[in-house]
């Protein structure tokens, strides 16, 4: 009878070539047959306990660099891979792709770069054909994209920032508000001015008046706002001004765009100073409105500040963000975590984000599935902004925050959700979708054929050939 043992025979072969040996060197090392060994690294013969004992005896290995040596993440790479809608037609056993991480490292890992690799062509093409139904190509250097990479490349994250806002917060606590401070330390007066008086603006900073002036349209969360962003051009803007330069813009308006976005963060790091804010988020449970009283912002603002809290060692929920009018324009994209919208998509009907203008100020949830079997949890509300006083211009628009599947335990939102066990099943976008079944579609996806209708008009708006 065979002595048991396990297959190792890929990496016993990358073990025997990283030794520099040939298979009649380690065989002579062993005491066993070359062929014994070209059968081991062929998965022909097991490698069995006693061999085991000779490798680490011979080579001072230990036996787990053999057992774990592909790992668990390379397993889940493969496993999440493999779900690729294009794959949906083929059956994978969690053994099966067990087995070909562990037995064929290599050609998983060349696998895994050539989907990679097809990802971003996908992503590519989409791109371009958005691009195309606006009107056009695409234009290189083109600054809100430019910028959305730049802040999505750091997860919209800065700790040099966060820490120069955490002391100034100090500061302006000690010297009694925002107002007192901007006095003291900068003999500006903070007044507020009828919105025609102001003339279209909703702060001004008059330096010959001495003066911060603030519209009388803004709420008081938005003054606050105001008036820590001029702190933050006035105090931190060597700060702000290296994070944008790491940026290497090619052109103006990104680098004023970027330099912008950064102000916004240093004011929002101001007034939710990230220790405070951090530990209020998990003993509020995440519970947005609640948090917007605590520390005087508005919902969107806390909502915004969420998808911040990075720091090591005190990180929460990586939550992504989007923001979009009822035309489905999206105006803002935020992400510190793996929500693929944080790229593409928005568009999808299916997302309620869409349907929250139906019910202004209302906040509603809602759990999603993507096609690939990845589940995240949404808490979505309209928000407005303008007016302030009559006659005076509106805009409403609709916010997302979303939060990995995982997380969402530890949100006020998700106690008894009806949802749970059956979530919305929505795509990135209608291009990369690969729901055949949809009736919500509006474009074919990338890569498949549709069929003619002659015949048959199925219930979605396109039928494919292989659906």
């Amino acid at each position: 009878m065979e002595k048991q043992g396990v297959y190792l025979g890929p990496r016993l072969r990358r073990l025997r070539r990283d030794l520099g040996l040939t298979q009649a060197e380690m065989a002579a090392d062993l005491d066993i047959s070359p062929s014994y060994v070209a059968l081991m690294e062929g998965n022909q013969r097991p490698v069995t306990a006693e061999t085991l004992l000779r490798l680490a005896k011979a080579y001072k290995i230990d036996f787990s660099d053999l057992a774990n040596e592909t790992g668990p993440d390379l397993v889940t790479r493969l496993q999440a891979a493999v779900k690729d809608p294009i794959l949906s037609d083929i059956e994978f056993g969690a053994l099966e792709v067990a087995d070909v991480a562990h037995s064929f490292p290599a050609f998983v890992e060349a696998m895994l770069r050539l989907h990679t690799a097809y990802k971003e062509e996908q992503f590519a093409l989409a791109d371009k054909r958005q691009h195309s139904s606006l009107g056009g190509e695409g234009i290189a250097g083109d600054p809100i994209p430019a910028v959305r990479s730049f802040l999505a490349a750091r997860r919209n994250f800065f700790p040099v920032l966060d820490a120069a806002s955490e002391r100034l917060s100090a500061k302006i606590g000690d010297a009694g508000g925002l107002s007192a401070y901007l006095k003291t330390q900068h003999n500006l007066k903070v007044r507020r001015l009828p919105p025609d008086v102001m003339v279209g603006s909703l702060r001004r900073l008059d330096l010959h008046r001495k003066e911060l002036l603030l519209s009388e349209a803004l709420d008081q969360s938005s003054q606050n706002f105001q008036m820590a962003q001029q702190l933050a051009y006035l105090e931190l803007d060597q700060d702000i001004q290296a994070i944008v330069d790491d940026g290497n813009f090619d052109n103006q308006n990104a680098t004023r765009l970027a330099h912008r976005a950064i102000a916004a963060y240093a004011a929002a790091a101001i007034v939710m100073p990230y220790a405070a804010f951090a530990k209020a988020v998990e003993n509020r449970q995440y519970d947005i409105d609640v948090l917007a009283r605590q520390f005087s912002v508005s919902f969107e603002q806390t909502a915004h500040r969420l998808t911040t809290l990075q720091k090591a060692g005190q990180e929460r929920i990586p939550f992504f963000f989007i923001k979009v009018d009822v035309a489905g324009n999206v105006s803002k994209r935020l992400n510190s975590g793996a929500f693929p919208f944080a790229r593409h998509g928005g568009g999808c009907p299916l997302w309620n984000v869409h349907g929250v203008f139906a019910t202004p100020r209302k906040v509603v949830t809602q759990w999603l599935e993507l096609p690939d079997g990845q589940r995240f949890f949404s808490i979505a509300r309209t928000v407005h902004a303008g007016g302030g006083g009559y006659g005076l211009a509106t805009v409403d628009r609709a916010i997302a925050v979303v939060c990995e599947a995982q997380y969402a335990d530890r949100l006020v939102y998700s106690r008894g959700h009806p949802q749970a066990d059956l979530p919305t099943p929505i795509g990135i976008a209608c291009q990369l979708c690969h729901r055949t079944g949809c009736t919500s579609r509006s474009e074919p996806p990338i890569g498949r054929q549709i069929l003619a209708d002659n015949f048959r008009r199925p219930e979605a708006p396109f039928g494919f050939s292989d659906a």
